[in-house]
């Protein structure tokens, strides 16, 4: 049996890899753009996009377990993508800019093309008020890489100085709840318990 990540996310590979997990990489093949048009509460999102992006690596028949995961964003009950470019970025930034951010991360596990484990959690990150200049600066020094980021911020770099306070688990911050995966791995064989 294999433990396979269907993410191509550098922070959730390097969140399994310091946790002393080891596990090989796959890339999910999901339409997001059609999940995120029939969902309707973001914790569904987050776990739908999880279970999708598990479930396609997953083979029938096949004895491996795959971990999906996904991340989330809300802000005055609207659901925000990755930026498409540094504009959109900033265009982001200036309307976090005061307000709490809202981030529902879900991990999924996935085997034999069934899933058999879900857990979502929500993190609030209050967004201090942010001036042009300060968003001038910010996107100079961390565009392109928050493009790739949900919320437009990476909080083990410079996406930290967006906030004034952080309510729940960093590593759902990070983009994957991993005390609640690890907890599931033990339980079902994966890794020592």
């Amino acid at each position: 049996m294999t433990l396979i990540l269907a993410s191509s996310s550098s922070v959730r590979r390097a969140m399994l890899a310091a946790a002393g997990v080891d596990f090989n990489v796959a890339s999910p093949k999901v339409d997001e753009a059609a999940l995120k048009a029939e969902a309707l509460l973001t914790d569904d999102l987050a776990h739908d996009l999880a279970k999708a992006k598990a479930l396609s690596v997953s083979g029938a028949g096949s004895d491996d377990w795959v971990i999906g995961s996904d991340s989330v964003v809300t802000v005055d009950g609207q659901t925000l993508d990755k930026p498409a470019d540094r504009e959109q970025a900033a265009m982001h930034l200036r309307l976090f800019s005061g307000k709490t951010i809202q981030l529902t991360s879900a991990v999924a596990l996935a085997r034999g093309n069934a899933i058999d484990w879900s857990h979502a959690d929500t993190a609030a990150l209050e967004v201090r008020p942010l001036s042009e200049q300060f968003i001038a600066h910010y996107l100079d020094a961390e565009w392109p890489d928050v493009g790739h980021c949900v919320g437009v911020f990476r909080m083990e770099a410079r996406g930290v100085q967006l906030f004034s306070s952080i309510a729940g688990d960093y590593f759902t911050i990070l983009g994957m709840p991993l005390l609640p995966l690890l907890q599931g791995l033990r339980q079902r064989g994966q890794i020592p318990s």
